[in-house]
């Protein structure tokens, strides 16, 4: 946890730089622990505990611009670091579009740094023997009866817990912290088939409270996915109704929140240039940022600029509503700032609340249903991907018989378009809230 004595430092970083000749600096200082427990085969595999401290500071010097870290944070130390970094920063290409955000747009509610109540005080209570018996107590390997039809033949988890602590201040006024624990564990278990193949199937389970985390059943979720695979093969290619699994559905949202970044747009290097303000998406599609959801990771109330975060609509009913312009960007595009990236992605339920799965799959009648991505790739400019993919081919709503070997190919622009369904169904430990998916005729390849 980040000191007194190390917020006073930060402090007296900013006015370090002023009196070095900076006009103005911004200082992040992070401070995070990392414990993991990984398990092979039932017993401890490796322990690591991992400590981390640094200090960075951005530089606006005489209209140029440097940034620089230290994880020295002796002052006298620090006052050197800090004014060579000054004279190198005056070495720089001038750069007139970098400056701090206006202080009207910055975070003055994160005081405490646990507002949205991400930090769990029972973190320090934990010891090596309480993590490792988390780890041991969560395994299969020999515990459990052999699934029918094929046998365990490896089973990988990871234990792990960390604690994040940051401190953001500018020479502007700016002070804002946040601080948050995480614990998770991750199952990856391995069969093998009477017929020799071998199906992989993983799960896991995160929470930013150690009392959320329940890994009772993580193992045995694992090996379901992987015994669900057992005799897998391609169907004919064409054009198929696409089911999205919710554990996997963030894949097909990703690359259109990174299409709105200021950096891929600045560049030319987005498929969503001049989208602002236009229907470009089905209906079905609404995505807002979620920043604010209390208790739930991924949640921030400012960004790296100390910029303040808003619950807002990124696309809202398949109209582009938003880019994510920093104050650099601003000043490169001429376009007003806004947060940084979008903090916490929730795709909203369409048409009616209360969808999951199986009622997603009902609806839809017949197609593919999606559980997992493997491997492919996407052009940002064009929006064009190819994926390959595993999941099950479904009858009258119902899983039919389990597929892989396939690839689903096409442009987003297309796809977003053919949204028909999304779900309610989201779990809140994802980074993004996207639920269970329907396109209609999308294209497969056997």
């Amino acid at each position: 946890m980040i000191t007194e004595k190390e917020k006073q430092l930060t402090l007296e970083s900013i006015e370090m730089a002023l009196q070095e000749g900076a006009q103005h600096c911004r200082v992040n200082l992070s401070k995070s622990t990392t414990d993991l427990v990984d398990t092979l085969d039932g017993k401890i595999d490796k322990v690591s505990h991992c400590l981390d401290r640094g200090l960075t500071i951005s530089l606006f010097v005489d209209g140029h611009f440097g940034s620089f870290s230290t994880n020295r944070l002796e002052k006298e130390q620090l006052r050197s670091f800090i004014r060579e970094a000054v004279a190198m920063t005056r070495l720089l290409a001038p750069d007139p579009c970098r400056r701090l955000p206006e202080p009207s747009r910055c975070c003055r509610t994160a005081l405490s740094g646990n507002e949205l109540g991400l930090y769990d005080p029972s973190y320090s209570s934990l010891d090596a023997s309480a993590r490792r018996d988390m780890a041991l107590g969560a395994v299969l390997f020999g515990r459990c009866p052999e699934p029918q039809g094929a046998k365990l033949i490896s089973e990988e988890g990871e234990y792990s817990d960390s604690e994040l602590d940051s401190l953001t201040a500018d020479s502007n006024g700016l002070m804002c912290r946040h601080m948050e624990t995480s614990f998770e564990y991750v199952s990856q278990l391995t069969v093998e088939a009477s017929d020799g193949r071998k199906y992989s199937g993983y799960w896991w389970e995160s929470s930013p409270k150690l009392e959320g985390l329940d890994i009772a059943d993580t193992g045995l979720r694992a090996l379901s996915k992987a015994m669900e695979q057992v005799g897998s093969a391609p169907v004919k290619g064409g054009k198929y109704t696409m089911v999205v699994d919710t554990e996997v559905a963030s894949k097909l949202l990703t690359p259109l929140l990174n299409a709105l970044g200021g950096y891929s747009l600045q560049q030319n290097n987005s498929f969503l240039s001049e989208s602002l303000g236009k229907q470009l998406f089905s209906e079905a599609l609404t995505v807002i940022d979620d920043c604010m959801r209390e208790g739930e990771s991924g949640s921030r109330l400012f960004d790296s600029e100390g910029v303040a975060t808003r619950v807002a609509p990124v696309i809202e009913k398949g109209v582009v509503k938003q880019y994510f312009i920093n104050t650099y960007i601003s000043g490169k595009m001429g376009l007003s700032p806004t947060v940084e990236d979008c903090t916490r992605a929730h795709l909203l339920p369409y048409p009616e609340a209360g969808l999951d799965r199986a009622e997603i799959l009902r609806r839809a009648g017949s197609g593919i249903l999606v559980t997992g991505f493997n491997g492919g790739n996407c052009n940002s400019s064009t929006g064009d991907f190819s994926y390959g993919v595993e999941g099950f081919r479904f009858e009258n709503g119902v899983c039919t018989s389990p597929v892989s070997g396939m690839l689903v190919t096409g442009n987003f622009l297309k796809l977003w378009s053919s949204l028909v369904m999304a779900g309610d169904d989201a779990r809140s430990c994802q980074g993004k809230l996207v639920p269970t998916l329907c396109f209609e005729d999308v294209d497969f390849n056997g």
